[in-house]
């Protein structure tokens, strides 16, 4: 398993909240970093690697 951090992020572009999810690869991690979403914009990250940028679910 690796390590991934999902980070939400503000209107203000500032970082609200870091998760920490624990996936097998980058696709299962991406599916559970929608669940971050609600009205702002979320960033998965592996270590240093940005993966995706999510816009709102809403």
């Amino acid at each position: 398993m690796a390590d991934y951090r999902v980070y939400v992020i503000g209107r203000d572009g500032l970082f609200i909240e870091a998760v920490l999810l624990n996936c097998d690869e980058d696709a299962s991690a991406l599916e559970a970093a929608k669940q971050f979403r609600g009205d702002h914009d979320v960033e998965l990250w592996q270590r240093d690697r940005k993966i995706a940028t999510l816009g709102p679910s809403g």
